[in-house]
């Protein structure tokens, strides 16, 4: 990788690289000033982040085994949730305005946080993304039920607020495979060759004046106040096709086949739970990532997560054709996302994954201590041993 540094008014000069895929370990502030700073506005397509909750508490990894609710004092600690209320607010909305300029005019966010601060958010995001840009508020089912002794209901979900950056989003359409339970709910009937379908009315509401819409067919004119969906020359088709079913009462309606259809459309209540024993504390479902990545974006779109705890969306986004930015600051996370990235790879068949990390932090210092030494260099003597002269050659030649 090339190293390559760009004077900044104000700023420490650090790398400007593009690549592939990129692994930041880094305050989540900084390296998205940096993704900014070095041509990433306007290229992300999808940003999926699960920040702190505002909980108050230290999440720890001890003997190997990441814990969520019971922290060990002699853990290591995974990330510290100390920030609350207004601090809180403010800490999510300086990084949601960065987002936000880094987000394609097709781009979308994804934002997971719990019940007791997410109405907050939610009301902060309007500010920062427009209330017009919401699209929903999801809530995943994250555990079995509790039987925590408390006043209140047992609480099993957490929710997910989903933002975009403009009317037109990436958008593919997820669809959810019907069960068998399901089949005979939505299609009740069956005709001779034993296939699943149902009907529906052929007519919609609304009148049409000049329309083709509202000419008759076999006779019948639409309902007052309504229109038929299609026009009368396609209905003929259909009913030549057997794909009209008439009444007894001589009402036509139009037969679906389960067969034909390719699933439910996903509503806005998940069932992805956590898993059971994660390699970090806030650790997410992986189908549920698959689901977010599939959805929106498309392949070599570059998918952002600047809170990538274990590195379930760079995993998600590698294994489905995306390009990939992580930014954390924790040494664990780092280490958990480089072992899960770097276990994509070992199937016989699969290509290696190929990744850029840095540290920002030990990058600029590198660069300050770099710049200190040229200025060294340039103010000795020229007529210096051949071996020290390389040596800042060197620094000079990468610093320039």
């Amino acid at each position: 990788m090339e190293l390559r540094f760009s004077q900044r008014k104000g700023k420490t000069p650090i790398k400007s690289i593009m690549p592939s895929n990129l692994l930041i370990q880094s305050d989540n502030l900084e390296g998205l000033n940096y993704l900014l700073e070095n041509g990433f506005k306007g290229k992300i397509d999808l940003v999926y982040i699960d920040p702190p909750y505002a909980t108050g508490g230290n999440f720890t990894i001890t003997n190997g085994r990441a814990t969520t609710i019971s922290n060990s004092k002699n853990g290591d600690i995974a990330y510290t949730d100390t920030l609350k209320g207004n601090d809180f607010i403010e800490f999510l909305r300086e990084r949601l305005i960065l987002i936000r300029e880094l987000l394609s005019e097709k781009g979308s966010i994804y934002l997971h946080i719990d019940y007791k601060i997410g109405h907050y958010v939610k009301v902060m995001m309007d500010e920062v993304f427009g209330a017009e840009n919401f699209r929903n508020d999801i809530t995943r089912i994250k555990c079995n039920p509790k039987n925590f002794d408390r006043i209140g209901y047992g609480n099993i979900k957490d929710l997910i607020l989903l933002y975009t950056k403009t009317q037109n989003p990436i958008w593919n359409e997820p669809r959810k495979k019907y069960s068998e339970k399901d089949l005979e709910n939505l299609f009740p009937k069956k005709d001779k060759q034993g296939r699943r379908y149902t009907t529906v009315p052929i007519h919609a509401p609304g009148e049409t004046e000049n329309g083709k819409s509202n000419q008759p067919f076999k006779g019948i004119s639409p309902p007052t106040g309504r229109h038929w969906r299609t026009d009368v020359e396609t209905l003929e088709q259909w009913d030549s096709a057997g794909l009209i079913e008439w009444s007894s009462k001589g009402n036509p309606r139009k037969i679906i086949y389960a067969d034909e259809r390719e699933g439910m459309r996903v509503q806005d209540i998940w069932e992805f739970k956590d898993p059971q024993y994660p390699d970090y504390p806030t650790e997410k479902n992986a189908e549920m990532l698959d689901l977010i990545v599939k959805t929106s974006s498309n392949e070599n779109s570059i998918v952002l997560d600047c809170f990538c705890g274990s590195g379930t969306t760079l995993k998600s986004a590698q294994t489905h054709n995306r390009n990939w930015i992580g930014i954390d600051q924790s040494d664990l996370a780092i280490k958990v996302t480089k072992q899960k990235i770097n276990d994509i790879g070992i199937d016989l068949f699969a290509q290696k994954t190929e990744y850029d990390f840095f540290d920002l932090e030990r990058t600029v210092n590198n660069f300050q201590e770099n710049k200190c030494l040229l200025t060294e260099f340039e103010n000795i003597d020229n007529e210096v041993p051949t071996a020290y002269g390389e040596r800042f050659g060197k620094i000079a030649a990468l610093a320039r």
